[in-house]
């Protein structure tokens, strides 16, 4: 039986900072933000421009993908880098960018990689998945491999400059206070100061994700995790934000991740790793997480009970099923989940999963 799941949403909760003087932005952004929140094919043949604009070729109805190669302050690396396009894996085509520009007319649509490489840069990546034949854009963000923006005693990690600085913390600070519009407003300031800055772009996506702008926070996490990778916070948010698209297979990988780097990071990511194992009928894994979210002291969502229940009751423990859901009922009698407990406790009586007794919560 298939019981609808309420989708991932996104709690900032709890004062993370004192004063702007007081902690700066990357401190503040590493203390966290709660949430709460393919076959291997031939290789096809493709057609690669030196620039979309200047091609006399009409795609026709045909896709193109224009790629931008920028440096880590988002402006344009105008050195000569090498640009690589890979279909389900399979290596199909490269160009030389011109102008930070790099162009593909790929014959048919997918899931496609592109690699970067320049002289003096990290190596970027980047996945597109290109449906419709239109032109797709992607930006790909290159580190500098000696850049001169690194902090001391930081390796890796950019510095803001004051005003940039400045502006995040008051974006954190109105996010945390859930004033959007004020948050978006010191946001856009410090976007437009620092528009590669990974912590930047970080605090922008859970923006977009207390708003419930899935495709816009997966597009902003996806360059933080670009500039810098393996942060488990930014994998996390990624996850949650491809999950709420019900991109469930992109979504497992990056919560996997997120939780090895971060085992103690919360419920929130495991939650949304058992949601994203439940709809992909991994149902032994999505239990297992389930219950893991479900066991954690600080856990209070009503979708944590009612996603352990579906757990249970797609791997055919429907007593226990009941039970959570029993209890539930019990603890949350007023809720609003409280109609879908109940319609699933009936379901599960009436199809003779449970005696019809049973059905009836503990008083």
């Amino acid at each position: 039986m298939t019981l609808p799941v309420a989708e991932t949403t996104l709690e900032l909760v709890g004062a993370l900072m004192r004063s702007k003087k007081e902690c700066g932005p990357l401190h503040v952004v590493r203390m966290g933000l709660p949430l709460l929140v393919g076959l291997w094919l031939c290789p096809v043949p493709l057609l690669s421009q030196d620039s979309g604009e200047d091609t006399a070729i009409s795609r026709g109805d045909r896709a193109e993908i224009a790629i931008t190669v920028r440096d880590s302050s988002g402006g344009l690396v105008t050195a000569p880098a090498t640009v690589k396009l890979y279909k389900n894996g399979v290596p199909t085509d490269q160009s030389q960018t011109s102008r930070g520009r790099a162009f593909f007319i790929p014959r048919s649509l997918g899931d496609f990689s592109i690699t970067v490489e320049a002289a003096g840069y990290k190596a970027g990546q980047k996945d597109v998945s290109v449906t419709l034949p239109i032109k797709a854009e992607v930006d790909i963000y290159l580190q500098s491999e000696t850049a001169s923006n690194v902090s001391v005693g930081v390796p890796g990690k950019p510095v803001l400059a004051p005003k940039a600085k400045e502006a995040l913390v008051k974006g954190l600070e109105a996010l945390g206070e859930n004033k959007l519009d004020e948050a978006q407003k010191s946001l856009s300031e410090a976007m437009k100061l620092a528009p590669g800055n990974p912590e930047v772009l970080y605090v922008q996506g859970m923006l977009y994700m207390k708003r419930a702008n899935w495709a816009e926070a997966q597009s902003v996490l996806e360059k933080s995790n670009q500039l810098d990778p393996n942060e488990a916070r930014v994998l996390a948010a990624l996850g949650m934000a491809l999950s709420n698209q019900k991109k469930y297979e992109a979504a497992i990988p990056l919560l996997e991740k997120s939780l090895e780097l971060g085992p103690t990071q919360g419920w929130e990511t495991e939650w949304a790793l058992a949601k994203s194992y439940y709809y992909r009928e991994q149902y032994d894994q999505a239990l297992n997480m389930a219950r893991k979210a479900h066991g954690d002291p600080h856990a209070s969502a009503p979708q944590v009970d009612l996603l352990l229940a579906q757990c249970l009751t797609a791997v055919g423990l429907y007593e226990d099923s009941a039970q959570v859901l029993r209890e539930f009922l019990k603890n949350n009698p007023g809720s609003p989940e409280a109609a879908t407990a109940r319609h699933w406790l009936d379901g599960l009586a009436a199809n003779g999963k449970i005696h019809a007794d049973a059905a009836k919560p503990s008083p």
